[in-house]
């Protein structure tokens, strides 16, 4: 089976809680069937990336970082870059951008689907036009005893933060319902 087959197959397996995650995974789907190149970034209008819902054991507090485009707190994840297996994405861009070692996969899938949509920005001195994110997100279970450290050219801050904190602090008002689904499903997830 190619990566892409393997990729089509999860979002296929994938069991939509509702209408938008039921359209958001059509449109993924329709996506891997046409596009050339949908796990990087040289398509400027759409592109697959992976989160990752870093939890704790009791799941009342979630890691966070402050990312530097979006001057928010928010979730771990980034850009396929050719690699189809997302699930090995979200855990690549969790260790890359927190310092934990070793995050434990909860699940055998997705815990969520989402179309996001990324305003224009800068990074590194490039222009990056308005484009979407075919994101999937996977949980994680980390200790929170481990070490953590910021990704300078990422975020400036990283930290454990309870449930209601993450909701009552959004600078971006459109992740308050992605964030409450996550929150929701981690708390069940098995």
């Amino acid at each position: 089976m190619s990566d892409r087959e393997g990729l089509k197959q999860l979002l296929r397996d994938y069991v939509p809680a509702d209408e938008r995650e039921r359209a958001d995974r059509e449109a993924m789907l329709a996506f891997l069937e046409c596009s050339p190149d949908p796990l990087t970034r040289e398509n400027t209008l759409f592109h697959f990336t992976a989160s990752a819902w870093a939890v704790n054991p009791r799941r009342d507090r979630a890691l966070m970082v402050f990312h530097h485009i979006y001057r928010a707190w928010s979730w771990v994840g980034g850009h396929a870059d050719g690699d189809a297996d997302l699930a090995a994405v979200a855990r690549r861009e969790l260790t890359e951008e927190t310092g934990v070692k070793a995050p434990r996969p909860l699940g055998e899938g997705p815990l969520s689907l989402e179309r996001l949509a990324v305003q224009p920005h800068e990074k590194n001195g490039v222009y990056v036009p308005a484009h979407l994110h075919l994101n999937v997100t996977f949980l994680f279970c980390c200790d929170e005893t481990e070490p953590l450290r910021v990704k300078p050219d990422e975020n400036s801050g990283v930290a454990w933060r309870e449930m209601d904190e993450i909701l009552a602090d959004r600078t971006e008002p459109h992740m308050n319902e992605i964030y409450r689904k996550l929150a929701r499903r981690a708390a069940y997830f098995r």
